[in-house]
């Protein structure tokens, strides 16, 4: 055969398995009425969430359907995380469009799949059509969890969980671990991220200026012209955000846990038990 049709063979035998990996971890098929949509971070891809994917559906059989993201992949990682989240948003619509029993919807990321997620989530979100007075979350404590109402693609939002994800992007001290917080080199990265990464490299160092808005991750602290970003990141029953404190050279815990350089928690005496009840929590899907 010759090398294009060799070529042509071997990407219809990647869809084969692609498709057949979307079955595998589908588990309870037409009963299932709870998306749950896994998003891989940068240069990442769909087969990331494979071995998750499958534990969701072994723990919790007939109950979720499980997708694991392919739009985003690879070098396509680089194109930005608002036009990464318009693929997200599209490829959420067709999964629900696909499969009309749905009733909700959970998102987990990874990285900056998790800023992806953000975005698409306020293109998605609908507001409510009850006449309750809208939450003001300046009344509640951090500790809460509080849903503000609304809708993602039609879909009841139930979890959104995001692990290492850079929520307040990369510019700032110790936010790169890999470069030992030494100013010269963070700035140096600031200034030559696009290079490697592309509109991806703006958005994370904040240096990004579209048509002179703000960057665009200050943007999505709050609801604007862009999408309900706020208000879709509260229609959440469940908000997580997972950050390690060590041993990530990508991501600080600062921003993936959006706190100061000086608010680490402390180590909690029964941090054993903590670690085991959050685990619990985050299956009760």
């Amino acid at each position: 055969p010759s090398p294009q049709s060799t070529e042509v063979e071997i990407e219809a035998e990647e869809e084969g398995r692609d498709a057949g990996n979307r079955v595998e971890v589908e588990a309870g098929g037409a009963d299932a009425d709870h998306l749950v949509v896994m998003v891989n971070g940068l240069y990442g891809s769909s087969a990331d969430w494979k071995f998750a994917a499958e534990q969701f559906v072994k723990r919790l059989p007939g109950k979720v359907y499980v997708h694991r993201s392919e739009c985003n992949h690879s070098k396509l990682t680089y194109d930005g995380v608002d036009i990464m989240g318009e693929r997200l948003a599209e490829e959420v619509h067709q999964v629900v469009q696909r499969k009309g029993n749905l009733r909700k919807i959970s998102i987990v990321a990874h990285s900056l799949g998790g800023l992806i997620s953000r975005y698409a989530i306020g293109r998605l979100y609908e507001e409510s059509t009850s006449e309750e007075p809208c939450l003001n979350m300046e009344k509640h404590s951090d500790e809460e969890n509080i849903s503000g109402g609304g809708k993602i693609a039609g879909l009841e939002p139930m979890n959104f969980i995001a692990s290492a994800t850079p929520h307040l992007g990369s510019r700032w001290n110790k936010q790169l671990p890999f470069l030992f917080g030494v100013p010269l080199l963070e700035q140096t990265a600031a200034e030559t991220a696009h290079l490697i990464v592309g509109r991806t490299g703006k958005h994370l160092f904040l240096s990004d200026r579209d048509d002179g808005k703000p960057p665009l991750l200050v943007r999505m602290v709050e609801d604007c012209d862009d999408g309900k970003f706020m208000s879709a990141l509260r229609s959440f029953k469940r908000r997580v955000a997972y950050a390690n404190i060590t041993y990530d050279h990508i991501v600080g815990w600062s921003t993936s846990s959006i706190r100061r350089q000086h608010e680490l928690p402390k180590v909690s005496e029964n941090f054993t038990s903590l670690i085991s009840r959050n685990l619990s929590l985050s299956l009760k899907f």
